[in-house]
């Protein structure tokens, strides 16, 4: 199947939210077919020159603003992944033949998403960082969902956006978090109070 690209400096995950402002005149036309036709588009990472090849459509859930000058504010939901088969230059924004993929094999148990939240939910406290407030339905998995809240390098959430198991990612999720509370912890216990060093 054949979709429009848009190659950001970021890793959409299925089912999180992505705001854009659209300003281009490439992305403009781009984001206009997707409206008028109600068609998604893929959203890669760019790193450079260099495109991943493994992404995830979009959707616009909503215009949050229309500019005069045909710029726009839009609101994205990411949808499927896929894996990108080959490139196509011939108008003026890229697009690309994609192959789209599901998770094979056996998802992650409740208590291991319980237990992932939970360290989740601890480094964020710990990092000092506001989580926004999250509905998370422990019934189904939730991998997706912490990895966008998480502000840890790009590289990492593509590597999660590729796994094709759910019990991976929150396999790699648990370990990523394990890695970082103790440091976390350490800074804290090692945190002077009331003095400026």
């Amino acid at each position: 199947m054949r979709i429009p690209l848009f190659p950001l400096d970021t890793v959409l995950f299925p089912g999180t939210a992505l705001p854009l402002h659209i300003f281009e005149e490439r992305y403009r036309e781009m984001i206009g077919e997707c409206l008028t036709q109600d068609k998604e588009f893929g959203v890669v990472r760019a790193e450079g020159d260099k495109l991943a090849i493994i992404g995830c459509t979009a959707k616009v859930v909503r215009v949050l603003e229309h500019y005069p000058d045909g710029r726009m504010d839009i609101l994205c939901e990411g949808e499927r992944r896929f894996e990108i088969e080959g490139l196509d230059e011939s108008r003026t924004f890229l697009q690309a033949d994609v192959d789209f993929f599901e998770d094979e094999g056996a998802g992650s148990t409740r208590m291991e998403r319980e237990e992932c939240a939970a360290l989740h939910f601890a480094t964020l406290h710990l990092a000092g960082i506001d989580s926004p407030a999250m509905h998370l339905d422990l019934n189904a998995p939730v991998a997706f969902q912490l990895a966008d809240a998480l502000p840890s390098d790009l590289g990492f959430k593509q590597q999660l956006l590729g796994s094709r198991s759910d019990a991976d990612r929150t396999t790699r999720l648990r370990d990523f978090y394990n890695e970082m509370l103790p440091k976390l912890q350490s800074v804290a216990g090692d945190a002077p109070s009331g003095r400026v060093m």
